[in-house]
């Protein structure tokens, strides 16, 4: 048995890794496939190695982690206009893994683009093979002005909290865990004070994903890549109803 996880960017991983702990617990083979391309090569390199080093602390073996959209030309923040590309590719590498007990993505919560477009492509996936979508929160801001973000806040809107408990020596090695990812520093310098203090109050919890959940906004209000990064709701909305 098996968990695929559907990632965007090369260190998305590091968001679920009481997911990934618990999976290992459960001696469940896990896979990780990431969509994203950079126009940088150098960039996309550094990045990959430094996944690998990361997920490789946690015995994930190299061959379990495929970085299919690299050379793709599905770029950072824009992935959502890439989902009928990748589709085809995600699903050849689900119908490799062992028997699918689950997918894993990011939560639909309005925080990037890239994310959502993941999830929505799980849920795609999900219906043909027949297994549930856990999905994680990265980042989201409903009723927050400019750059203000929550970490590691599930969306009431996504339903039922389900957490995963961790023990003191994991939470520790989990917050320190972000000096793998040092091409990602300035990002994470923002991301991870508020992961955390979300973290501290809420702990970590997982939520399913529905079909029906992906068919909605986000949630009421701008959404947080509305604000930073200028594409709306509605160019999402619309890329994603066209790739099926």
């Amino acid at each position: 048995m098996s968990v695929v996880y559907i990632l965007a960017h090369l260190d998305d991983e590091y968001c679920a890794l009481p997911l990934i702990l618990e999976a290992a617990r459960a001696g469940l083979e896990q896979r990780f496939l990431y969509l994203a391309d950079y126009r940088d090569p150098r960039l996309a390199a550094r990045r990959l190695a430094e996944t690998h080093a990361f997920l490789a602390r946690y015995g994930i073996a190299s061959a379990a982690i495929r970085a299919i959209g690299l050379g793709a030309g599905a770029y950072d923040q824009s992935l959502h206009r890439s989902v009928k590309q990748l589709y085809p590719q995600v699903r050849a590498e689900v119908a490799t893994a062992a028997p699918v007990t689950r997918l894993v993505a990011p939560a639909w919560e309005g925080g990037h683009m890239d994310h959502d477009a993941c999830a929505f492509l799980g849920v795609r996936l999900a219906a043909e093979i027949d297994a549930p979508v856990r999905q994680f929160t990265l980042y989201n801001g409903p009723g927050l002005p400019g750059p203000l973000l929550r970490g590691g806040a599930p969306l009431p809107e996504n339903g039922q909290a389900t957490r995963v408990r961790l023990t003191p020596a994991e939470w520790l090695d989990w917050m320190t865990g972000v000096r793998a990812f040092p091409s990602q520093a300035y990002a994470w310098s923002g991301i991870w004070p508020a992961m955390f203090a979300g973290m501290a109050r809420r702990g970590f919890a997982w939520q399913a994903l529905t079909p029906e959940r992906v068919q909605a906004r986000p949630h009421a209000g701008p959404l947080f890549y509305e604000r930073m990064f200028k594409v709306s709701y509605e160019e999402v909305r619309t890329a994603l109803d066209a790739a099926f």
